[in-house]
This record gives C-alpha cells, sequence and structure tokens, in this order.
C-alpha cells in the first residue's frame, strides 16, 4: 500500500548480468518446488524453439516469444525451459548453442511497487525491462523496442498484459507486442540487416499430479468461515469431489456476491440493477451479477479520477491504474525539498485516496475473465481449483493481505507447448504502405495471434 506521494517512477534499465542469472540457474529447482509446487515441466515442439534459437545466434531471424499467462509463476517455467529443455534437446539434436540460452523480457513497472524493489534489480540483471502498462511509456517502450531489435538474446512478453488466473482461458491480446513486431522489422530494414521477425506464440498449462479435492474442500471450508458462512463439519470425513465441492463453491459465490453488493450499494450508492428473475440457470445469474458488480467497482475508481468506461474491463483496469499511479507518483516530487509541509500533507491525501481507489480496481482485476460456465464447460479439478484461488484471492484484497502468495492445493506439473512462429516481416509491406495499413497490419497480426494462442489450449 502507498500512503504517500512519491517522486514519479524511475525507468530500471535492463543490465544483463551473467553470474545473476547463473545463480537462477542454479536456484530455479528448488524454488519451483517450495514456492510454487512445482514438480514437472515438460514441452512440446522445442525442436522448433533450438531451431530459432539457431538462428537467430546466426543473425538469421529476430524473435519474441509471446507465452500464455496464467500464472505469477509463468516465468519461471520459461526460464526452466530456456536454461534444461533447449540446452537437452540441443545437444540430442547434435546442434550447438551458444550458452546462456536465455530471452529479455518485458515486465510490468508496478511489479516492484507489490512484489518488492529487489524484484525491480533481478530484473534488471536478468536483462529484463520494464514498461508502464496504461499510458504511452516512451522511455520503456524505446528499451524494449533497441532490445528487440538489438538485444543478445530474443524477446519474450506476455500479450495478455497481466494474469487472469485461469489456464484454459485467454484475455483479449493487447495490441503492442504485434507493434513492437514490425517496429522491429522497420529498424531492421533502416539498418540495411536482412533478418527475419518472427512472433512465436507458447502455451503453458498447469494440472495437478495428484486431484488435491482434499485440500480444496478444506480451502472452501475456510473460506466459508472467513465470509460468515456455517461450515458443516460432518462432510469432512467423506471423500470430497466435484459433485459435492461444486453446490458448496455456488453457495460461496452467491453469499459473497450478496455481501458485496450490499457494501456497494448502501457505501457508494451503486444501482446494481440486474434481470434475473427469468433467468432460471444457476450460473447464469451469477455471471450477470457478477459483471454488474464489477462495473459498478470499476465505476467508482472511474468517477474519482474523471474516467470514460471504454472498452473492456482489462483495459479499463489498465487506465485506472495508470491514473493512480499519476496520482501518487508526481512530477513536482522530484524535488520535495522545494514542496512545505502543507503541500506534502495534501500530496500525502491525495496518494491515499488514489490507492483507496485502485482497490476497487484491483477486486475487478482478478474476475475479468471468469465466467458462469467455466467449469461446466469442463469440469476438471484444474478449473475447479483456479476458481476457488480466485476466490481466495479475493478475500486476501478484501483483507488487505498479500493475495499473490496463494495456498499450495498440491504438486503440480506444467505443460508448455511452443507454437507455429507468425512472419511479421511477410506482413512488414502493409504495414509500411499507410497509417491505415499500419492499423490494419498491426490489428490483423494481434488477431492471428490470439486464435494462434488459443488453439495451444
Amino acid at each position: 500500500m502507498i500512503y504517500q506521494a512519491q517522486p514519479p517512477l524511475e525507468f530500471i534499465p535492463p543490465a544483463f548480468n551473467p553470474l545473476v542469472l547463473r545463480c537462477v540457474h542454479l536456484l530455479l529447482p528448488t524454488w519451483l518446488r517450495t514456492q510454487s509446487g512445482i514438480t514437472q515441466i515438460e514441452a512440446d515442439n522445442v525442436e522448433s524453439l533450438v531451431n530459432l534459437y539457431r538462428q537467430f545466434q546466426d543473425q538469421k531471424v529476430r524473435f519474441l516469444l509471446a507465452f500464455r499467462h496464467p500464472s505469477t509463476a509463468d516465468p519461471f517455467c520459461l526460464v526452466y525451459l530456456l536454461s534444461r529443455l533447449v540446452p537437452r534437446v540441443a545437444r540430442e539434436q547434435g546442434i550447438g548453442l551458444q550458452s546462456p540460452v536465455h530471452a529479455h523480457f518485458i515486465y510490468d513497472r508496478g511489479i516492484p511497487l507489490w512484489a518488492g524493489a529487489y524484484v525491480g534489480w533481478l530484473a534488471s540483471q536478468l536483462g529484463g525491462t520494464p514498461i508502464q502498462r496504461g499510458k504511452a511509456d516512451w522511455t520503456g517502450l524505446r528499451s524494449a523496442r533497441d532490445l528487440f531489435a538489438n538485444g543478445k538474446f530474443p524477446m519474450a512478453a506476455a500479450p495478455e498484459g497481466a494474469t487472469n488466473g485461469l489456464s484454459e482461458i485467454i484475455n483479449a491480446l493487447e495490441p503492442g507486442i504485434a507493434q513492437m513486431g514490425f517496429w522491429c522489422a522497420e529498424d531492421l530494414q533502416k539498418a540495411g540487416r536482412s533478418e527475419q521477425v518472427l512472433i512465436v506464440p507458447v502455451g503453458i498449462k498447469y494440472s495437478y499430479v495428484d486431484e488435491p479435492w482434499n485440500a480444496i474442500a478444506q480451502l472452501l471450508d475456510e473460506l466459508a468461515s472467513t465470509s460468515g458462512l456455517p461450515v458443516d463439519t460432518s462432510l469432512r470425513s467423506k471423500n470430497p469431489d466435484l459433485e459435492s465441492l461444486y453446490p458448496r463453491l455456488l453457495t460461496l459465490a452467491e453469499h459473497l456476491l450478496s455481501l458485496m453488493e450490499v457494501f456497494y450499494t448502501r457505501f457508494y450508492h451503486q444501482k446494481l440493477v440486474t434481470v434475473t428473475e427469468e433467468v432460471s440457470d444457476r450460473n447464469e445469474v451469477l455471471k450477470l451479477r457478477l459483471q454488474a458488480l464489477l462495473n459498478a467497482a470499476l465505476q467508482i475508481a472511474e468517477q474519482y479520477f474523471n474516467l470514460q468506461p471504454k472498452g473492456e474491463l482489462s483495459d479499463r483496469c489498465r487506465r485506472v491504474e495508470q491514473a493512480g499511479w499519476n496520482y501518487i507518483f508526481r512530477e513536482e516530487y522530484k524535488d520535495i525539498k522545494g514542496l512545505s509541509a502543507v503541500e506534502r500533507a495534501l500530496g500525502d491525501r491525495v496518494a491515499e485516496e488514489a490507492n483507496a481507489r485502485m482497490w476497487h480496481m484491483r477486486l475487478v482485476e482478478s474476475f475479468v475473465a471468469v465466467s458462469g460456465n467455466y467449469i461446466r464447460e469442463k469440469p476438471t479439478v484444474e478449473r475447479f481449483a483456479e476458481t476457488v484461488l480466485l476466490v481466495w484471492q479475493m478475500l486476501a484484497k478484501l483483507k488487505g493481505e498479500k493475495s499473490f502468495q496463494r495456498p499450495q492445493l498440491g504438486e503440480q506439473k506444467v505443460k508448455i507447448t511452443i507454437g507455429e512462429p507468425l512472419s511479421v516481416s511477410e506482413r512488414y509491406s502493409v504495414y509500411k504502405e499507410s497509417r491505415l495499413g499500419a492499423r490494419q497490419a498491426v490489428a490483423d497480426l494481434t488477431k492471428d495471434l490470439q486464435q494462434a494462442m488459443e488453439s495451444l489450449l
């Protein structure tokens, strides 16, 4: 939480340090096992990635790994892929790759604010470059653009822009990745270089080694107790499964929605009008109520920051976030000694209020991809667990606790799938024709990337 006005967020320049990367490689298996519960990582079509790295090192291609982002563990899984699996397959094929096999990457500048300043230092040492998501961050964009065209390694970025907690639903992709691809092609052409520019979709999917129904049942008990629902202890001795736990999840969801609806109508004077009388399906009713609630919560923040509610929920969240940063991290605080005590106090009041309004956006952020049919469409333990963990995350935010340190329900395995590369270079002639052509080329490439990533599910 930030309750005081601050100087503007400083750009953290990438400063790749091979010794730091080596330490991360050594510690990675232990971290994955102890901090994320991941015990197995396997990958499909690694041969394609080996070939791409060989071409990159031969200065024939520049490419960006566009990876799915359901979890905060995704970057660590990618590091495992590049440091362990790619070199192993390269050796099996008799292909000599220069060491280390690594990637520069783009990360959200806000992460060090909630995860700790050391994360910014570590990201820098690993060759990462930050971006402020909700505005035209020209310093961050120039850095990412330069790394794509001239960096020692390929690039990696999550085109969804944020995690959604769901392995089998992809958020609408942001157009920035496609735009960066065309910038890279443009920079190479201006420099008289012949490398082809590619974007490589990468799927990441989590599953459990053993179905953790007992751990899920226990977590549901804890969430119910925290929410004020009675817990039937007589059920604990029985073997839980989806059929027995799903009604409990629906009851918990309905109860929490009722509490939040009262909260927003009574204290924030929001009108939550959802026509549910004609809808008999319990899941559909929940979906309608949730969408109305998320919209109301975002409007509270948008009204304070004088923002218009345009676009998808994820787009609105990004604008609210950036507006909040603008209220907290201010240019006039570069010279804080030049401010009077009263000016500093007023600035702190604004920062505190902005932080409080952003809290509503953080609640919405967790549920932008949630539908009423995610479990019902495919009733697996993974989908059930992901939904329960999203509820846990919301309650953690309500209680002011760290919501990124989620409970481990059981050992997990990860499946990474390397998709077929999308050529940016082949589309560049359309991009450079005109402004209209450029916009259309970016939109088409983003659409094709979305479809390619969805096919990897």
